[in-house]
């Protein structure tokens, strides 16, 4: 019988972390979201992979 369900990520997700937010970041991230018709996980990956951009751009310097 076959599996049901999502299929697997090629490159899955299993790690999970937590963040604190003021009430105004909060409400900032989740303008943000509904701006971009983002999920707060996109934006959050996408934040941090800006910052890795910038930190070898940085480095080439």
């Amino acid at each position: 019988m076959a599996r049901t369900g999502r299929p697997k990520l090629e490159d899955s997700r299993s790690h999970k972390i937590s963040v604190r937010f003021s009430d105004e970041q909060l409400a900032r991230l989740e303008a943000y979201c509904e701006k971009f018709q983002l999920n707060k996980a996109q934006v959050l990956m996408k934040g941090f992979e800006e910052l890795e951009r910038q930190a070898e751009a940085d480095q080439g310097k």
